[in-house]
Formats: structure tokens, C-alpha cells, sequence
């Protein structure tokens, strides 16, 4: 049986991370259900995106995960597929499909790990933060993967820079808090991927481990840290 884009990208970060030991793809919801998850959310998750979202409800010991993509984005990722390569018709929907797995699948370790304040601030921007990172590292995969040398160029990282930080409009959210958060980890990770484009795979692989288990503060202290030091 072939596998799905989603279980390919879900066991790519478990064996970059942790077994997370669920199927994320159960966790897949609709569109009805998501409009009352949405109801639920408050106010403030009018502004985040229609095409996907990611919500998290939790309940004693047990955390409760609903992934849900808009049937156009399934549709220009079946149309595009990314894993027969990347362009511009299918970058931006490839991001939002990495980012949603990546938010439930770290949601879920960090709840693993002990982590229960998942409706604060932090919990929301460390979230955030890592599914940039990751989902930067899983489009140089994808770029390389169609490259004859394996070796992404720095007009392919431009690209990829370009879609997954340039493009962002943290500054449209109405939400000061949505506004905040956006635009501190959209800066944040392209700092800290900029740093992760300077070291070899194992330096690499051995520093995101560190990283990912990291609160938020400490994740923003060692990039500003980073900034501090490349500018000495």
C-alpha cells in the first residue's frame, strides 16, 4: 500500500524527534466539525486561516487532537503533488500541510513529556516556532530530493525563505496577540534557520533535538543568543 504525504511527513519527524504513538491521521476532522471547534476557540480564531487548522482540547491526563484541511488545499496538493516536485503552484500549500502535522505532533510530545498548560501564550508560540523550523528543514528536503547533487542552492533557499517567512503578514492580524505572536516567531525561526544553514547534517540533527526540547523562553534566548554572537 502506498503511503499518504501525511504518514511520510508524520514518520519524518519521528525520526528526527520522538515516537509520538498515535496515527495523526485519526486525528483528521471535517469541515463541519471544525466550524464547531472554531465556535469554541473564542473570537480570536476568526483571523486564523480557513484552509487548516490545528485544535487542541484537553481533558484530565488525556489530550484530544482535530487536524482539519479545507477540501482546496487536499485538492492542489492531489493536483500538485510535492513529492513529485516543488514549485510555486504547490509550495504554499505544502507549508500549511507540514505545519498542521507539525503543531499536533509536537502538541503531543510535549503533553507526553508532561507539558499541561497547553492554553498559554508560550505553549501557542513554542508551537509556532518549531513548525517554521521544521517545516524550512522539510522543504530543503524536497528540494534536494529533486536535485542531481543532492545539494540545495542559494537560490533555492531564497525561494524557500521567500514562501515560508517573506510572505508572512503578521501585521494583518487584527488580534494584538495573533500580531505578536506571528511576528516574533516568523522572526525568530528565520534567524535560527539561517544559523541551521551553516552546520553540517549531524551538527544540524544533534542541535534541532536540542532545540526542540527547549520551553519558549529558552528557545528565544538561544537564537537571540545566536544574534548576539554573529554580530560580535
Amino acid at each position: 500500500m502506498n503511503e499518504t504525504l501525511f504518514s511520510q511527513i508524520q514518520k519524518l519527524f519521528e525520526r528526527t524527534y520522538a515516537q509520538v504513538g498515535i496515527n495523526l491521521e485519526d486525528c483528521l476532522i471535517d469541515r463541519t466539525r471544525c466550524a464547531q471547534l472554531s465556535i469554541l476557540a473564542g473570537k480570536s480564531a476568526r483571523e486564523l486561516s480557513e484552509l487548516a487548522r490545528t485544535f487542541l482540547r484537553r481533558a484530565g491526563d488525556q489530550l484530544y487532537v482535530g487536524i482539519y484541511y479545507s477540501r482546496w488545499l487536499i485538492e492542489q496538493l492531489e493536483q500538485h503533488d510535492p513529492r513529485a516536485g516543488l514549485s510555486n503552484r504547490n509550495i504554499r500549500s505544502l507549508i500549511t500541510f507540514v505545519e498542521e502535522i507539525n503543531h499536533a505532533l509536537h502538541a503531543a510530545l510535549q503533553f507526553k513529556s508532561g507539558t499541561r498548560e497547553i492554553a498559554s501564550e508560550d505553549f501557542a508560540r513554542n508551537l509556532e516556532l518549531q513548525a517554521q523550523v521544521d517545516t524550512y528543514l522539510v522543504l530543503l528536503l524536497f528540494v534536494a530530493f529533486f536535485r542531481q547533487t543532492q545539494r540545495v542552492s542559494r537560490t533555492d533557499r531564497r525561494w524557500l525563505r521567500f514562501h515560508l517567512f517573506a510572505r508572512q503578514c503578521p501585521d494583518a492580524f487584527h488580534n494584538k496577540n495573533l500580531r505578536g505572536r506571528y511576528l516574533e516567531t516568523n522572526q525568530l525561526a528565520a534567524t535560527y534557520t539561517q544559523y541551521l544553514d551553516t552546520l553540517n547534517g549531524m551538527r544540524r540533527l544533534n542541535e534541532i533535538r536540542c532545540f526542540r526540547s527547549l520551553d519558549y523562553g529558552a528557545k528565544r534566548e538561544r537564537i537571540l543568543a545566536l544574534m548576539d554572537s554573529s554580530a560580535n
